[in-house]
């Protein structure tokens, strides 16, 4: 049996799979077959959709939906009031489940407060969304991007610090070094 914690405000509908150490706060709703990993953090208000899948670790703050069709890998921060869609032209007259759009967000990724997500994109890994970001396109692997549109602005480290480029590399102060070629950004051994 799995050893989690759920306030006594927050309804957890059955079945879903939920796993230890996880945490889910004040008047959340976590919905039927969800996946939730180990040591997951769920915020007040929040609610998990039907299918949604979290990794290990994702943190999500307070006041975020987490719509069906959304995949988030293990370590994934999901700021506060950030939003996702998963219809692209949405009616209230037309039911359209059935086109509901994937969105995956690698691990590591980081959503800023108030940003939203069109969905049927991936947010690479370690990318970081600034606060009140519009993604409408797949964002690359420690991508940051801000805006709306969002653009990238730069790109940054597993640990968040901002990398900046000689050439096609840049170390850290963490000591990881990494290679850039166009947009595509990998971490390199030193």
């Amino acid at each position: 049996m799995s050893k989690y914690f759920v306030h006594e405000s927050s309804y957890v509908d059955e079945p879903c799979e939920i796993g230890d150490g996880t945490k889910i706060w004040h008047f959340s709703h976590i919905m039927s077959g969800c996946k939730i990993g180990e040591r997951c953090n769920i915020g007040q208000n929040a609610v998990v959709s039907p299918d949604v899948v979290l990794g290990n670790n994702v943190k999500i703050q307070n006041n975020v939906s987490v719509y069906t069709g959304v995949i988030c890998e293990d370590d994934v921060f999901l700021g506060p009031s950030c939003v996702f869609t998963n219809v692209i032209n949405p009616r209230s007259h037309i039911v359209r489940k059935s086109e509901y759009r994937k969105t995956l967000l690698k691990k590591g990724s980081s959503v800023g407060a108030n940003a939203t997500i069109v969905c049927g994109h991936t947010i690479g890994k370690y990318a970081l969304v600034g606060a009140g970001s519009v993604v409408t396109k797949d964002v690359p692997d420690y991508a940051l991007i801000t805006g709306n549109p969002a653009r990238i602005k730069g790109y940054v480290c597993a640990c968040g610090e901002k990398l900046n480029f000689g050439e096609n590399t840049a170390q850290c102060k963490c000591g990881k070094k990494y290679k850039k070629t166009d947009e595509i950004v990998e971490e390199i051994s030193l």
